[in-house]
């Protein structure tokens, strides 16, 4: 029973633990402003050598997902340029479970 709990807990939170995307965030922080075009900014990181997976509207923002980290930082730093006042550009901050993952993998299990 409690490995099959343990089984049913690991596929929940797998994804969690494996995420490996590194993303960005475009917030409108400012009234009357909306959101850029995605074409837009597919187009100006291009043209800088940052290589972009997809960029897709969620919520109230944009998320750009990049390939690697260092992309990301670029991307950011690009934006930052690119953009007017107004908006926010956000690293994508993963869920806590890297955290708690490192500490219960140097914890021993008791099981039993």
């Amino acid at each position: 029973m409690l490995s099959l709990l343990l089984l049913a807990l690991a596929a929940v939170l797998a994804p969690y633990i494996l995420r490996t995307e590194n993303e960005l965030r475009i917030h409108v922080v400012q009234q009357g402003l909306s959101l850029p075009d995605g074409f837009y900014v597919y187009q100006r990181l291009d043209e800088r050598g940052i290589r972009i997976k997809s960029i897709t509207p969620e919520g109230d923002g944009l998320v750009i997902r990049l390939d690697s980290p260092e992309q990301q930082l670029l991307a950011r730093e690009a934006l930052e340029n690119i953009l007017p006042p107004g908006y926010t550009i956000a690293l994508n901050e993963s869920p806590l479970p890297g955290r708690w993952v490192r500490k219960f993998a140097r914890a021993p299990l008791n099981l039993g």
